[in-house]
């Protein structure tokens, strides 16, 4: 069971790929239902952390960028973004929206619900 603490909780939760489709070290972006891109990352362990998908400086892919070491790498300007936290390491004043995850058997869900992507003045 996805959660156990009532019924918006659940209906919160959408399925959006399965750990097969990121593997550790990877990134991929999905849609939900709603038309919300989300950043999948696979990280260590078999992790899995959902995140915005456009960079908050100028809404570029951040699929596009890299992914080495746990930083997250924007190609435009070489934001970089701490994926344990979705802090910002470069400039360290922004971060990146961070989506709830849960895993069930192979399925990852995400909950974009009252998340808004973030963005920067920077």
């Amino acid at each position: 069971m996805l959660a156990q603490s009532g019924v918006n909780q659940i209906m919160a939760f959408e399925k959006i790929c399965s750990l097969d489709d990121v593997w550790e070290g990877e990134m991929e972006v999905f849609e939900t239902t709603d038309g919300v891109e989300v950043l999948i990352l696979g990280l260590e362990g078999g992790r899995v952390k959902a995140f915005q998908a456009m960079c908050p400086h100028q809404d570029i892919a951040l699929v596009e960028g890299s992914f080495k070491d746990g930083v997250l790498t924007c190609r435009a300007h070489l934001w970089q973004f701490d994926m344990e936290s979705g802090k910002g390491l470069n400039p360290t004043d922004c971060h990146i929206t961070e989506y709830p995850v849960q895993i069930e058997g192979e399925d990852v869900y995400v909950n974009v619900e009252g998340l808004e992507p973030a963005r920067s003045h920077t």
